[in-house]
C-alpha cells in the first residue's frame, strides 16, 4: 500500500483597499467603525452572500478532489505492475484452465490450476514424465550450460556474491577449478571421440571382472556351483565393484547410526535397483520376456565368451594374468534366462518398498564378534575390511534387511559360478550403458526407454547430458559458480524468514494439538526449536565459496578433455571413497546431501535437518520480488512439507537430538495411527491405468510419510503467511482479480505439481516412488486443508484427514 497523496490549497482573497491619494472635496470626518461597516455589508449583501456561496462550493470540491487524490495513488499502488509481477501473473494465467471461472475448485482444483499447463506442454520423446519442477531444472540446466560454454568470469563479469570477487588472491585457484569443469564437460560434449573409442572402455571394466571371477573349464561345464572354494573370490569382485560406485548383489555404505547419530556406522541393504526397476515387473510375464531378449542381445555382443573379436581378447588378457583355459559356454540366450531369473530370485528376496522405508523394519544392528556360523555377515566382513580406513575395526553392521542377507545365501548356492559371472557382467553394462555411445548397447537402451513409455531411440540433447554428469562428478565447483548467477544475499535472508516462520507456526499447531500428551508436545516444540535450517548453499564441507577448499576436495579426481569413461570412473571412486573415509569419525553434521543446482529439498532424521538448495529457490516456486503469498504458498509448502517430515511415520521415531527412539507416549501414539490410517486409505483410492489398463491403486502406506508431510506442510505455511499480511499487507496481481489473495496462495501452491506422465513412467513411480502422483499432491492435500476449503467458500468445511 502506497502512502496516502496529501492535497492543500491556500485561497488568498484579493481586498481591493481604496486608492489614497483622491480629490480635496472626497475628504470627510471619518465615521465610526461599526457604523461603517453595518452599511458597508448592508450595500454589499449580495456579493458577500455569492462570494460565500463561491467559497464553500470550492471548499467541498477541494475536499472530494483531495479525496479522490488520495484514493487514486492508493489504488496504484495496491495493484503491483513491476515486471516481476507482470511475470507471475502471466504464468499462473497460462497454467489456468481457460474454463477456470467456471470450474468449482471444491471439485478438481488440479484442472482449474493446471488445465492451461497441459496444453502447453508436451513431454520430449526423451521424457516420461515433466512438471513444474522440471521446467525449473531445466532452465538451471540452461544456466549452468552458458556458465560451462562460456570463458572463465572476467574481474568485472563477477558479482558481489562471489569468492572471486571477495578474495582477489585466490582467483588463480578458483580459475583452476573453472578449468577442470570445462575439461570435464566438454571432454562428455565431444561425441565423436566417444564413439570411436565405442564399447572399448566398457570392455576394460568387463575384462576386469571377469578376472576377478574367473570361470574355467571343470567337470561340470557349465553348471559349477558356488560351493566351499568357489566362493571365496566373491569378496574380491564385489569390492571391485563397489569401489566403482555398484552394488551388486548387497549395498553397502556408511553413514550416521540412527540410534547414535554422532557415530558413523556401516550399513547394509539390499540393492537399491535388482535389474528392473521395480520388482513387480518379474510378475510381468511380456516386460520380462522382452528383459531377456535384450540382456541376450547385449551380451551376445559384449561378452568375452561370445563374440568373436571379445573372445580373443579376453582369451589373451586371461592367458597374461595366469589363468588357465577358459569354459566353454553356451548360447547368450541361455545366460541370459538364467541371469534373469537369478535376479527374479533376488527381488522376490527383497523387502516391499514400503517396508525398505520404515526404519522398525530395516534398522538392524548386527555384530561381527562372534559371526563364525553367519556366513554371509564373515564375508561381508572381508570386504568392508578391505574398504574401511586400515586403522577401522569393523565389528558392527547395521542390516536392513536380514530375510534377505539369509535367502541371499540360499539363492547363491543353488547358483552356478557362470550366472554369476555374467550377471555381474550384466550389472557393469546397466551401471555405464549412458556413458557409452556403441551399437552393443542400443537394445538395452532402447528397452530403458519403452520401458518409460519414451520414444525407443530418443535421448536427451547432449549437452544435457553433460551438465548432469559434471553436476554428478564436480557438483560442488558447478554449485560455486551456479550461486553467483542465480542466488543473492536477499534471496537467502528470504528463505530463511520463511523457514523460521514455518517452524514458530508449525509450534503453534503443536501446542493446539489434542491427540498429543503434553509431555510428548513439549519435546516435540524442543525439536522443532533445534531443527537445523540449511538455505542455499554450503559454506562447510566443502565451503564453496572458498576455492582453496574445493581444489583439495576434488584433488583426487583425475580430468582430461578426451577420456571421458575414465573421467566418469575417476569421479566414482571419489564418490565412494570420501564415504568409506569418513568411518572412525564423528559424523560430520556440515555436509549437504544434494548439490546447489538441485530443485529439491531434504529432511534429514539423524541430523534433526532441512536443506533447501538454491535450485529450488527460484522463479515461480521462490521469488522477493513479487507477493510474499506467492512465495509463501510455494516455497513455504515445500519447507513446511520438510519440517512436517520431523513428525510423520518416520520422522516421529527421531527424537530432538537425531537419536531413534520411543519418546512418544502410547496414546499418542494410538492417536497419530488412528490418523494416519487416514491418509493411507484416502490415497489408496487414487489410481492410474495400469499395465493391463485395470485401475492401479496408489499405494496408501509407502506414500503415507509424504503426503503427512504435503498436508501439514501446507497448514503451517498458510498460518505463516496470514500472520506475515498482517504486518505487511501484499499487493495483487494484474489480471486475477478472480482470485483473493488467500486462494492465490493456494494456486502457487498447486502451480508447483503442475505437470503430466506417461503411463509407463506413472505405473513405474506406483511401484517405486514414495510420492504420490502429482495430480493426487494436489487433489489430496487440498481436500485435507480447512484453510482451503474456508478460502474458496466449499461447501464442506472439514478436511478429510487432518494431524495438524
Amino acid at each position: 500500500m502506497g502512502e496516502p497523496a496529501s492535497v492543500s490549497q491556500a485561497h488568498a482573497a484579493d481586498e481591493r483597499a481604496p486608492l489614497l491619494g483622491g480629490s480635496e472635496n472626497e475628504r470627510r470626518e471619518p465615521e465610526a467603525p461599526a457604523k461603517r461597516a453595518r452599511g458597508w455589508v448592508i450595500r454589499n449583501a449580495v456579493i458577500i452572500f455569492v462570494s460565500i456561496l463561491l467559497l464553500a462550493v470550492i471548499i467541498i470540491l477541494c475536499i472530494f478532489f483531495g479525496s479522490y487524490q488520495s484514493k487514486k495513488p492508493s489504488t496504484k499502488t495496491d495493484l503491483c505492475l513491476t515486471p516481476a509481477c507482470v511475470h507471475a501473473s502471466s504464468e499462473i494465467l497460462y497454467n489456468l484452465s481457460p474454463e477456470y471461472k467456471n470450474l468449482d475448485p471444491c471439485d478438481d482444483f488440479e484442472e482449474l490450476v493446471c488445465g492451461g499447463w497441459d496444453e502447453r506442454h508436451d513431454l520430449r520423446p526423451d521424457q516420461g514424465d515433466a512438471f513444474t519442477g522440471t521446467i525449473m531444472s531445466e532452465n538451471s540446466q540452461m544456466l549452468l550450460r552458458h556458465i560451462l560454454e562460456a570463458p572463465y568470469p572476467e574481474d568485472s563479469d563477477h558479482s558481489s556474491f562471489s569468492p572471486a570477487q571477495l578474495l582477489q588472491s585466490i582467483s588463480s585457484v578458483d580459475q583452476q577449478n573453472f578449468d577442470k569443469l570445462k575439461a570435464a564437460y566438454d571432454a562428455c560434449m565431444d561425441e565423436g571421440t566417444i564413439k570411436k573409442a565405442g564399447i572399448k572402455p566398457l570392455l576394460e571394466v568387463i575384462h576386469q571382472v571377469a578376472e576377478l571371477f574367473p570361470v574355467t573349464e571343470s567337470a561340470f561345464h557349465r553348471r559349477t556351483l558356488l560351493n566351499g572354494k568357489g566362493k571365496e573370490d566373491i569378496p574380491d569382485i564385489l569390492l571391485y565393484l563397489n569401489k566403482l560406485g555398484l552394488s551388486p548383489l548387497v549395498s553397502l555404505g556408511a553413514g550416521a547410526d540412527d540410534k547414535d547419530p554422532d557415530v558413523v556406522v556401516i550399513q547394509v541393504s539390499p540393492p537399491w535397483r535388482i535389474g528392473l526397476p521395480a520388482k513387480n515387473y518379474y510378475e510381468d510375464s511380456k516386460i520380462l520376456k522382452e528383459y531377456k531378449d535384450t540382456v541376450a542381445q547385449v551380451l551376445e555382443s559384449v561378452h568375452p565368451e561370445h563374440k568373436h573379436e571379445n573372445a580373443t581378447l579376453h582369451a589373451e588378457w586371461m592367458r597374461a594374468n595366469g589363468h588357465g583355459k577358459i569354459a566353454a559356454r553356451g548360447q547368450a540366450k541361455d545366460f541370459a534366462d538364467e541371469v534373469v531369473e537369478f535376479e527374479k530370485q533376488l527381488a522376490s528376496a527383497s523387502p516391499d518398498p514400503e517396508d525398505a522405508q520404515d526404519v522398525t523394519k530395516y534398522y538392524n544392528p548386527m555384530s561381527l564378534k562372534n559371526a563364525d556360523s553367519l556366513t554371509p555377515q564373515i564375508q561381508l566382513a572381508k570386504i568392508l575390511n578391505r574398504l574401511a580406513p586400515s586403522d577401522y575395526t569393523t565389528d558392527r553392521l547395521i542390516v536392513a534387511s536380514p530375510s534377505y542377507m539369509n535367502n541371499l545365501t540360499q539363492i547363491l548356492a543353488s547358483t552356478s559360478r557362470e550366472t554369476l559371472q555374467t550377471y555381474f557382467i550384466w550389472k557393469v553394462v546397466q551401471a555405464f550403458a549412458s556413458e557409452i555411445e556403441a551399437d552393443e548397447i542400443k537394445p538395452y537402451k532402447r528397452f530403458s526407454n519403452k520401458l518409460q513409455g519414451k520414444d525407443p531411440d530418443s535421448a536427451p540433447e547432449r549437452w544435457r547430458t553433460c551438465v548432469g554428469h559434471v553436476d554428478d562428478g564436480l557438483g560442488w565447483i558447478l554449485s560455486r559458480f551456479f550461486v553467483e548467477k542465480a542466488f543473492s544475499e536477499k534471496a537467502k535472508n528470504f528463505g530463511d524468514q520463511i523457514v523460521s516462520d514455518i517452524k514458530e507456526m508449525f509450534i503453534e499447531k503443536l501446542k493446539k494439538t489434542t491427540w498429543m500428551d503434553k509431555s510428548v508436545v513439549q519435546l516435540a516444540i524442543e525439536k522443532v526449536h533445534k531443527i537445523v535450517q540449511k538455505i542455499g548453499y554450503p559454506t562447510k564441507s566443502p565451503d564453496i565459496m572458498d576455492p582453496t577448499s574445493l581444489q583439495r576436495y576434488y584433488q583426487s579426481v583425475n580430468i582430461a578433455p578426451t577420456t571421458f569413461f575414465e573421467n566418469t570412473l575417476s569421479m566414482s571412486r571419489l564418490s565412494v571413497s570420501l564415504q568409506w573415509s569418513s568411518l572412525g569419525k564423528p559424523v560430520d553434521r556440515n555436509e549437504w546431501g544434494m548439490t546447489v543446482p538441485t530443485v529439491n529439498a531434504y529432511y534429514n532424521p539423524p541430523g534433526n535437518e532441512i536443506v533447501f538448495p538454491a535450485g529450488i529457490m527460484q522463479f515461480p516456486v521462490f521469488d522477493v520480488n513479487v507477493p510474499q503469498y506467492l512465495s509463501y504458498g510455494a516455497f513455504g509448502s515445500v519447507s513446511g512439507h520438510e519440517l512436517s517430515h520431523a513428525f510423520d511415520s518416520t520422522g516421529r521415531h527421531y527424537d530432538q537430538n537425531g537419536n531413534y527412539t520411543d519418546w512418544w507416549t502410547n496414546s499418542t501414539v494410538e492417536g497419530f495411527q488412528e490418523r494416519a490410517e487416514c491418509f493411507v486409505d484416502q490415497y489408496a483410492k487414487y489410481t492410474v491405468p495400469g499395465p493391463d489398463d485395470k485401475p492401479l491403486h496408489v499405494n496408501g502406506k509407502l506414500t503415507l510419510g509424504e503426503n503427512i508431510a504435503d498436508a501439514g506442510g501446507v497448514s503451517a505455511a498458510f498460518a505463516a503467511w496470514q500472520k506475515r499480511r498482517k504486518e505487511t499487507p501484499n499487493q495483487d496481481l494484474p489480471g486475477l482479480e478472480h482470485f483473493t489473495q488467500d486462494q492465490l496462495f493456494f494456486v502457487s501452491y498447486a502451480n508447483w505439481w503442475c505437470g503430466k506422465s506417461r503411463k509407463e513412467t506413472a505405473i513405474n513411480r506406483i511401484y517405486t516412488d514414495p510420492h504420490a502422483p502429482k495430480w493426487a499432491r494436489i487433489l489430496g492435500t487440498m481436500a485435507n486443508s480447512r484453510d482451503f476449503k474456508e478460502s474458496f467458500r466449499c461447501k464442506e468445511k472439514k478436511p478429510v484427514c487432518e494431524l495438524w
